[in-house]
């Protein structure tokens, strides 16, 4: 089977398994990802095949969403990916991907990490999409999703947490820039996720801005 093909296959098959997901990590999330990982890809020298099957396929099971197991997602994956006769080696690189990409990866010191340049560019596309204008819309809509608080001023944001911690937090939503989304920016790995970046990390500042004089009685 061709490439294209294997891909359309891979875009129908996501397609159906993410009905009816939580509105931040349904289908048009991955869209997003998917156009994202393509747009940086443009400037990075990576296997375009393999960006786009790790792009398409990094949510299909969102262990937030399977009490909290990592292993049903890369199963998904691979499990599909052979039936689409992609090559032991692929199907390795992407699942290598699927189980590196996410942020709360990021608190585990001294573990081991597999790096690559398609793990770089899939990473930095999933992170634009957390971040911005619609990084603040999945922010809210995740937190009305689990019913947690706006935003409580007697709760501060915890900036030392664990893995498990980080995993288990019922936190108010706006606690969440300060413990992720704000933290993205520096975190990224490409040039050109860097550079969109930075735009969408300053319209967050000057959303929480506007949001704490509204909440203070300001504006």
């Amino acid at each position: 089977m061709d490439k294209n093909s294997i891909i359309e296959n891979t875009i129908q098959f996501v397609k159906q398994e993410l009905k009816g997901a939580e509105g931040g990590h349904d289908w048009f999330h991955i869209e997003r990802v998917f156009k994202n990982s393509i747009l940086i890809s443009k400037e990075e020298k990576v296997d375009v095949f393999v960006v786009s099957l790790a792009a398409l396929l990094h949510d299909i099971a969102d262990p937030k969403f399977y009490n909290g197991d990592e292993t049903v997602g890369p199963k998904v994956a691979t499990e599909f990916l052979e039936k689409q006769e992609v090559t032991i080696e692929i199907i390795e690189h992407v699942v290598h991907i699927i189980n590196h990409i996410s942020f709360k990866n990021s608190f585990e010191k001294g573990v081991e990490k597999f790096t690559s340049k398609e793990l770089e560019v899939v990473q930095d596309a999933d992170r634009l999409d957390a971040i911005g204008a619609i990084g603040i819309a999945r922010c809210f809509n995740y937190g009305g999703f689990k019913n947690r608080a706006l935003y409580n001023p007697e709760i501060i944001p915890n900036l030392e947490m664990t893995k498990e911690e980080y995993k288990k937090s019922d936190a108010p939503t706006i606690n969440h820039f300060y413990e992720k989304l704000l933290l993205l920016k520096d975190k990224m790995n490409t040039t050109s996720g860097k550079k969109i970046a930075s735009q969408r990390h300053d319209f967050m500042k000057t959303y929480l801005k506007q949001f704490y004089d509204e909440w203070n009685g300001l504006k």
